[in-house]
């Protein structure tokens, strides 16, 4: 762990020295300023603050890359050197990262979308839920593994917002889940909880009855299921 911390230690120290002090055109940064999509669920955005570079990543508001050139920096917070490219035949403009092994290597990593573009994150953060679950189906078709799309954190997040009271926005949640994995027991029981806590004693028991239907052996949906039938 030491030797690591030494190591970006000295990596911040020798970017530093050459860092520059740059002057950005209104054009440049009209241009570059912006969101870019790093990933299937993130964002970086782009912006300039008294004529200075900033980034907003990973709930960083305000990152401050280190200027190499007029269209280069480094990102410590990524590790990584970036520039800002165009494609030349589509006139699609990206955020891209600078090859190690050859600078004259463009790629094309992560490109720049609409002001208004919402990744699913952003649209449930936003309550958005119809629009959230869109999102992640979309993901999940492209890709069933993706680590944005994770039962387990899901029914996590679920659960923190039962514990916070927050029992609408805990079904909204599990209902996704639901949508993702709708052979999943687990996340059955878990809405047929939610619904219980809210005191929506019929839709829990649709749930806890669906968690049987996939994992008979699931034991607090066969618990609720008898004493709710006993009750009628």
């Amino acid at each position: 762990m030491k030797t690591k911390l030494l190591v970006l230690l000295s990596l911040i120290l020798i970017v530093s020295s050459c860092s520059k002090n740059i002057t950005y055109t209104p054009e440049f940064m009209e241009q570059t300023s912006g969101r870019y999509l790093y990933s299937q669920d993130e964002i970086i955005d782009v912006y300039y603050d008294d004529g200075e570079l900033f980034l907003k990543w990973r709930g960083s508001e305000k990152i401050k890359p280190i200027a190499l050139g007029e269209n280069r920096f480094s990102v410590i917070e990524m590790n990584r050197i970036l520039h800002f490219v165009e494609n030349p035949e589509t006139k699609q403009r990206y955020l891209s990262k600078v090859s190690e092994t050859d600078e004259s290597d463009i790629s094309y990593d992560y490109k720049k979308v609409a002001d208004t573009y919402k990744v699913p994150s952003i649209h449930l953060k936003e309550k958005a839920y119809e629009e959230a679950l869109a999102g992640y189906l979309k993901i999940q078709k492209q890709d069933s593994t993706s680590i944005f799309i994770n039962e387990h954190a899901f029914n996590k997040y679920g659960y923190k917002l039962l514990r916070e009271k927050k029992n609408k926005e805990a079904i909204e949640i599990f209902k996704i889940n639901v949508a993702l994995y709708p052979e999943s027991d687990n996340v059955y029981d878990s809405l047929g909880e939610a619904y219980l806590t809210n005191g929506d004693s019929l839709q829990a028991f649709d749930n806890y009855k669906k968690a049987l239907q996939y994992n008979t052996g699931n034991r607090r949906a066969k618990r609720y299921i008898e004493a709710y039938n006993k009750k009628q």
